[in-house]
């Protein structure tokens, strides 16, 4: 894949068959899918990573602005509608086949 804002090369085969995939990762907790069902994909295993922080930081973020007196509920609304943003791009990425990281979070790497 020669895409200027790709992260990484991957394999054409691997992306036809991972794409669908990786997509779903981006479904709250269903991270975790690419890993079971695709398991040596690297296209899979980069869009797994790129979900699984997003869910990490929806629960934390969320949570810690939900604490704040008066405007936490406000704050916490905003901040989910911001990771649900970047929800619906990463899934888009990974149906149409690229690897760009999500902003602020994506360059992270837990899943290697």
């Amino acid at each position: 894949m020669s895409n200027i804002n790709s992260v990484e090369e991957f394999d054409p085969r691997d992306i036809a068959d991972s794409r669908l995939i990786a997509g779903i990762a981006y479904f709250y907790i269903l991270f975790f899918l690419p890993l079971v069902v695709r398991p040596n994909s690297r296209f899979g295993k980069f869009h797994a990573n790129q979900a699984l922080l997003l869910f990490i930081v929806n629960t934390v973020g969320g949570g810690v602005l939900r604490m704040i007196p008066f405007i936490g509920g406000f704050a916490a609304w905003i901040f989910g509608f911001c990771v649900l943003a970047f929800g619906i791009m990463g899934f888009l990425n990974a149906y149409e086949g690229k690897a760009r990281e999500l902003p602020f979070v994506g360059h992270y790497r837990l899943i290697k």
